[in-house]
């Protein structure tokens, strides 16, 4: 599973990019007792950071997802037009292939 968070956090990070948005870091688990969490530090990056182990990976990739956005502070219609565009990207690239490596 390990390798499968990589190739997501990569593809994902891509897209952000392209879309001109911030990357956050990623990074896995998050602190004990928490399925999900962001740290933003004072130069204002976010670090995302999402627990694996025994998780679905599309359940895995839309905490990233809601992370980036957290992270960008999108919500409203920009916000699920972001989310749209990351899962579409994950959707077509990710999910069937990271879910048989997994």
């Amino acid at each position: 599973m390990a390798s499968a968070f990589a190739e997501l956090v990569m593809l994902l990070g891509a897209e952000c990019r392209r879309l001109g948005l911030s990357v956050p870091f990623f990074r896995s688990p998050p602190r004990a007792g928490l399925l999900r969490s962001i740290r933003r530090s004072d130069d204002g990056s976010a670090t995302v950071a999402v627990s694996v182990r025994g998780r679905d990976l599309a359940v895995i990739c839309a905490d990233l997802v809601d992370g980036i956005l957290a992270a960008n502070q999108l919500s409203g219609p920009e916000g699920e037009t972001t989310r749209s565009a990351l899962q579409r990207c994950v959707d077509a690239h990710a999910l069937a292939p990271l879910a048989s490596a997994a």
